[in-house]
Formats: C-alpha cells, sequence, structure tokens
C-alpha cells in the first residue's frame, strides 16, 4: 500500500440504539502506546458508561498493526466490527473508542455489531482526512542563484513535496516525490539549474500531502 487516509482533527459519532447511546470519538495516533493511552482517557471521562470498546489501525490500513478490545461485549461483537469499518475507509493511524451507556434493553449479537460499527461510521461521515502518501527523498544540492527558481518551480507542482530547505554554502531543497514521478523531477532539475545540481536519493519517507479527501 503506497497511501491511505489519516485524520486532520479529531472526529465524532453517536447514535441510539434502544436507548443504549454509543458514542465514537476518532483520535489520530502514531504508537500503541499513545492509542491506549486515548482509551484510558475516554474511561476517566465517561466513568458511568458499562464499556469503551476500540479499534486502532497503526500505519497503513493493510500492513500496519491492528488491534481492537470488546472490553466485555460478546466476543467479536463490538471491537472488531469497529476495526473493519476504519480498515473499509482506508484509514490509518487512528484510534476509535466507542463508548456505551447501557439502555436497559439488550440489543443481541447482531444489534451490537450494527450499533458499534455504526457509531464509528457516523465518525468517518464527519472526519475531515487527507492523504498520506510514501514518497521517495531526493536531495536537490543547488547554488542560490537557480535554488530560489528551482524551489518555486516545485512547489508549483502538486506531485512534488517540498519537505525541508537549507542553506549553507549551496542550497539544498529535500523533496518528497511518487516514484513514477522521480525522473520528471530529475530532468527539472537539470533544466533550471543548467545541470550544475546534484540529485540525492535519501530513501523513503510517508508524508501528508495536506489536501483534504
Amino acid at each position: 500500500m503506497l497511501s491511505y487516509r489519516v485524520l486532520t482533527r479529531p472526529a465524532l459519532g453517536e447514535l441510539t440504539e434502544k436507548r443504549s447511546r454509543f458514542r465514537c470519538t476518532l483520535t489520530r495516533v502514531g504508537e500503541e502506546e499513545s492509542a491506549r493511552a486515548v482509551v484510558e482517557a475516554a474511561r476517566r471521562e465517561f466513568w458511568d458508561a458499562r464499556h469503551h470498546c476500540s479499534a486502532f489501525v497503526l500505519g497503513p490500513p493493510e500492513g500496519g498493526v491492528l488491534r481492537s478490545n470488546d472490553d466485555g461485549e460478546p466476543a467479536g461483537t463490538a471491537g472488531a466490527p469497529m476495526l473493519e469499518v476504519l480498515r473499509g475507509g482506508g484509514v490509518g493511524d487512528v484510534v476509535a473508542v466507542v463508548t456505551r451507556w447501557f439502555g436497559g434493553t439488550l440489543l443481541g449479537a447482531g444489534g451490537l455489531v450494527k450499533a458499534y460499527s455504526g457509531a464509528v461510521k457516523a465518525a468517518l461521515a464527519v472526519a475531515e482526512l487527507t492523504e498520506r502518501r510514501l514518497l521517495r527523498v531526493l536531495e536537490v544540492g543547488v547554488d542560490h542563484a537557480a535554488g530560489a527558481r528551482l524551489e518555486y518551480e516545485l512547489r508549483a507542482r502538486a506531485e512534488v513535496v517540498v519537505l525541508d530547505t537549507g542553506y549553507a554554502e549551496n542550497m539544498v531543497l529535500t523533496l518528497g516525490v511518487p516514484a513514477e514521478r522521480a525522473d520528471q523531477v530529475r530532468a527539472l532539475v537539470a533544466e533550471v539549474s543548467a545541470g550544475t545540481a546534484t540529485v540525492t536519493p535519501a530513501g523513503e519517507r510517508w508524508v501528508d500531502l495536506g489536501v483534504q479527501i
């Protein structure tokens, strides 16, 4: 997987089923410790609720770290359905916590699956998301005279992300470029700098593209 979706801010969704209230919070996280901290924060804040079920995806939905917890609900009726909604939405680096206040009526396994997954869907429906993509990193060394024009040309291209700009004896631009665009960027660098710039591969990096999707 070369790209997935991430939150730009926390999101909230709610639904009520037979007087049971289900409140879902979606929070962006980058590590398991942070995800578990979000769950514990929900327990402290909503201490009067019966369940705080959770699911989280660290990294891309396919190939990342996946975890879920039913928190006392019948096995497979809460955490796993929540996780499937996140994966189906192509969302990563996220923890979903669904807090349930019991309304006095048992929902049955099917009703629980529907309610917990529905709460996550409600939160995703209002979430602001952006694309996170695996880009090839190139470091471009160029003299200051050509560097300003080159940076302008690169920033004008939607497929190129200028990750950093350094100023020393020469200007150093750190770029994030889709692999299939790397040769085009090299050609542009050579053209603008009249062949004087150097381009050095520097691995790969996951980068938020900053475009709401």
